[in-house]
């Protein structure tokens, strides 16, 4: 376990612990949102196309890899025939090759890529359900927290009657 897994859960225990003990007793739940969005059907669909389409951008740039070892490998062998001006050029030609693969890693799979757009669009509507059905469900039956348990997240709904955000802003104030 990493510091921040013991720090959070140490957070959480305190946070438990507190309001447990307090003289209002608070209401505190917490759920698993990874297993309900594994049994929502739309949810496994839109992971299985997120899956194929990763799939088949690995092994294109798989095969690109593949294509330039083979270019690196010819070059080795023919190497000692080239001239210095013909070494440079397939040299440079390995290298430009190399960049355009890496990004072309970068645009499908880097923090922004497509992977990522397409995952935004196909699970996040899923997600934001979800929050929302939770969020319901915390307010209908007078929760004040909930946890969730599958994430590092933490708190995933929190009655605003706790929150002492502007209180601290005061005091430093």
């Amino acid at each position: 376990m990493n510091f921040k897994t013991i720090q959070r859960a140490l957070m959480a225990l305190a946070l438990i612990t507190f309001f447990s003990f307090s003289a209002n007793a608070q209401k505190i739940g917490y759920v698993n949102v990874n297993d309900i969005l594994e049994s929502i059907e739309e949810y496994q669909a839109a992971q299985q196309e997120l899956d194929k389409l990763a799939a088949k951008w690995r092994q294109e740039i798989a095969q690109q890899y593949d294509e330039i070892k083979g270019m690196y490998n010819r070059y080795q062998a023919e190497q000692v025939l080239l001239s210095d001006d013909a070494r440079n050029q397939r040299e440079e030609e390995i290298m430009n090759m190399e960049k355009e693969v890496r990004d072309l890693q970068k645009v499908k799979f880097g923090p922004e890529g497509e992977l990522f757009q397409r995952r935004q669009e196909l699970v996040r509507p899923i997600q934001d359900r979800v929050y929302a059905a939770i969020e319901a469900y915390a307010t209908e039956r007078d929760y004040d927290f909930i946890f969730d348990k599958s994430s590092s997240a933490g708190m995933i709904f929190s009655n605003p009657k706790f929150d002492l955000t502007q209180e601290i802003l005061k005091k430093l104030q």
